[in-house]
This record gives structure tokens, sequence and C-alpha cells, in this order.
């Protein structure tokens, strides 16, 4: 067990000095910037390419923090009390910087138990970074403790990716948008709260009778909303996909029924809304602990793609990227392990996807594969297993085995690494949002958002080809 010894006034003598050493790191910038609250951009430059790095820039007060821990752990110790501190600063701290930091006795004040002490911090190039004095009243009583473990903390970014979304969203024409079957609070509330952020003009398509009571019943406006009247959610899902074929809608929405009897009209030859390419599901995570927007495909549609299912999943993932504005999108082709193994067919498939983007079968991305997980997200972990990759270790998008895979790895995400997740279904007439009951409504919004950008995207391109 480690403790600690306070030193109370009588033990402590004019001329007694302690010091410790610290470098500065990005957490420990971030965590004084959370815990101070100081959100001052002058006292923060982000590095290029990951807007977790900072420097501080005319910002010492990280250094005179650590005055307080000589003070409290050191010197005097337990039972110390700050009356006042004061500092002048002769230069800035920055990140990677190593502080020297000491306190001095200078003299003591029997009437109150008061001690004053000398401050200086200085750099690693012995530079003076402060100077100043401080006064603490010390204990008087003499105590040993054990020391306190402080808890581990891990610094990640904020979520943003989807307010980011929701931001480009603001000066588009809203999207016409077939609702399929919003016949519960959580479908029809999230397609009324899209329509009132501005990004899509719903057109709610079901049984209008139960539309109306769920609206009712929850306090929800839809006067302003067309209904397209359908008996049930087979019904509901043909009229929705034929709105989308016609062209009178832009996108589509899933409601309340379930995914396969949606997509089951979607995947028809005849009526649904196929294209030449295949049709895959894109997850949108905005994953704290992750320096960039990252795409998980295919974790809803494709349980077991083939090598050509593969091609056009990754296409679909890398032209969503475009929209999102990653330009050139670097796609980690996963499997267990980050070389090529017969018995593993997604090692096989991974080598052969890379062969055909260099063939120019697959186009806009850069790929790499077979990686694992650690080392498509993680450059130290890409740097321990030797791998030379500009991909390795900043993954824009990750493709997945099977859905299997894919599903397990976007729900841990969410739940054990604290990921918001959107989602869309692309390679269809039009962009497809898939709800779940479990999405916040950020998460909705996002997912709409998606769309709206998607939509807008394909009618620029489709207008430029035209002409």
């Amino acid at each position: 067990m480690v403790t600690i010894e306070n030193k109370t006034f009588d033990e402590i003598t004019v001329g007694q000095t302690v010091q410790l050493e610290r470098m500065l790191t990005n957490d420990d910038i971030l965590l004084f910037g959370v815990m101070s609250g100081d959100t001052n951009p002058t006292h923060y430059r982000s590095e290029e390419n990951d807007p977790r790095q900072h420097r501080v820039v005319g910002h010492g007060m990280w250094g005179a923090s650590l005055i307080s821990a000589l003070l409290g752990n050191e010197l005097p110790g337990a039972g110390t009390v700050y009356k006042s501190q004061n500092l002048e600063f002769a230069t800035t701290v920055n990140l990677g910087d190593t502080l020297k930091v000491s306190i001095t006795v200078v003299e003591k004040r029997p009437a109150d138990h008061s001690v004053v002490f000398d401050c200086l911090g200085v750099n690693q190039k012995g530079e003076t970074v402060f100077t100043g004095t401080a006064v603490v009243v010390a204990p008087i009583e003499k105590t040993r403790q054990q020391r306190m473990a402080l808890p581990e903390v891990k610094v990640s970014r904020g979520h943003h990716v989807f307010e980011q979304l929701i931001e480009k969203c603001s000066d588009l024409v809203p999207v016409s948008m077939a609702i399929c079957h919003p016949c519960d609070e959580v479908s029809l509330r999230g397609a009324v709260e899209a329509a009132e952020c501005g990004l899509i003009d719903p057109v709610l398509v079901g049984p209008r009778k139960k539309i109306e009571s769920v609206a009712e019943e929850f306090g929800l406006d839809i006067f302003r909303y067309k209904i397209v009247d359908a008996e049930h959610s087979h019904e509901s899902a043909a009229r929705s996909v034929a709105l989308c074929r016609s062209g009178e809608t832009a996108g589509l929405m899933k409601g309340s029924l379930h995914t396969d009897e949606m997509m089951h009209e979607v995947a028809r030859a005849d009526t649904g809304l196929r294209t030449s390419r295949r049709i895959s599901h894109v997850f949108i995570m905005d994953v704290p602990s992750y320096p960039r927007t990252l795409l998980i495909t295919d974790a809803a549609i494709n349980i077991y793609p083939t090598l050509e299912d593969k091609a056009d999943i990754v296409q679909n993932a890398i032209d969503l990227a475009h929209v999102l504005d990653i330009r050139k999108p670097k796609v980690a082709l996963l499997s267990a392990v980050e070389t090529v193994y017969p018995k593993i067919a997604s090692t096989i498939e991974a080598a052969a996807l890379c062969k055909m983007a260099d063939r120019g079968q697959i186009t806009g991305g850069l790929l790499d594969g077979p990686l694992a997980f650690d080392n498509a997200i993680n450059e130290e972990a890409a740097r321990i297993k030797k791998i030379v990759s500009p991909v390795a270790g900043k993954a824009d998008i990750l493709l997945v085995p099977d859905l299997e895979a894919g599903n397990m790895l976007a729900k841990q995400l969410a739940y054990l690494a604290d990921a918001d997740a959107a989602g869309i279904v692309l390679g269809a007439r039009v962009p497809i949002v898939l709800t779940s009951r479990a999405d916040s409504a950020k998460a909705r919004l996002a997912s709409c958002a998606v769309a709206v950008l998607f939509a807008h995207h394909r009618k620029v391109a489709l207008h430029l080809a035209a002409e």
C-alpha cells in the first residue's frame, strides 16, 4: 500500500524544496480545457489531418496547475489550504515540452500557520516559463494516508459528425421522401422531425386512419403532409416503391414494417428499384475515439456476399464517401488476419478486390487488404505488424466479410465505444433510409441528411450526364 505523509507547520523549514517534472501531452491539453472550460481558440491549434491533436498557444496555466500537485501531495501535503498565488509567465508551454516545477519555502508566519513559497517553472531548454509565489495554510496535525488511486481517464472527441451532416443540408431544397408505413410513434415522429428540420418533404404511405390516430395520440402535426392510403404494410411497401420508381419521390424511408417486407418490394426485378449495382447498406459511424467519420458496409442487407457483390458494395460506399466530401476514401478490406491465407476466403477476396481496383474495376478510393480490424484503424497496431500501407490505421471505409461480422462490429462500437450510427441503403434508384426503434433522434435525422445529400448529388450527376 502506497502512503503519503504530510509535513506540519512545525516540521517545515525555510529553504525546503520539492519538485516534479512532467511532459505536456495532447490528453493533458484536452483534459485541462474540459476541466477549466477554456474554449478560447487562440489556445489551441489543430494538427493537420488529426483534429484531436492540439498545441497550446500562449497558455501556461497547465504548468501552473502542477504547483497545486506539489503543495497538496508533497509540501505541506494533506490538510493544506490555499490562500493566494501570484505568477508571471515568461514564455508559453507547447505540446511535447517537459516542464520542471519546483516550490521552495521562503517564509513561515506563526500567527496563522501560513507558509510562503517561491514557485519556478523551467522547460527542457532551461528557459524560465514562470516565476512567482504561493501562500498556503499548513496543517498542524500529522497525518499518514493511503495515496488515492485516480481513475484512468481516456480522452475522446465529442460527437459532432451528425450535426455537420445536418448542417450541410441547410441550404438544400428538401427532398420528397416516401415514408413507408409510419404507423407507430417512432417512425412517424422521425419523419415529422426531419420535415421540421427542412430535410425532407414527407409523403406518408400507409393506412390513413392509423397514421392520423398515431399523430393525434402523440401530438404530431401532419396536416401539411400528403398521405397515400394503403390497406396494410404489404401495400404500403408496394406503393412507396412505386412513388420512387415514378420519380414522384426521390427517397424512401422505412416505417414500422419489417425491413425484409419493404426490401422485398425494392428488390423486385419488374416493379422494384434495382439498378445494375448490387443493393447494399452503409453505416455512417461517429466514433468519439476515432478521428474521422467511419463507414461500415455491409451490415444489414447482404448476408454472405460474393466477390462480385463485394465489388459493388465497396463502390457504393466509395460513392457515398464522395458525397460526404471524403475525396479519396481509404478502404480497409477486413478479415481475421492481414495476410492472404487460402483457408480464409475473405483474405482471398480482399486481395482480388485490391487487384480489381488496380485494373479500374473499382474506382474513386484507395483499397488495401486483407487487414485485421486493429491495424485497419490503429496506426500503432499497423506499425507493430510492420504493415506499410496508406490505408492501415487511417481507414475511412471498413468492408466486412459478411453481415454477421458487420452487424456485431457496428453494435460493439455503439455500445462499447459510445458511437452514434446512421444508416443508408445504396445501389437502388433512390437512397433508402432504414430506421430502427433503437436509433436516437439525432441518428434518424442524420440518416435523412445523408439521403438528402446523396439524392441532390445524384440529381446533379444526372443533369451533367444529360448535357
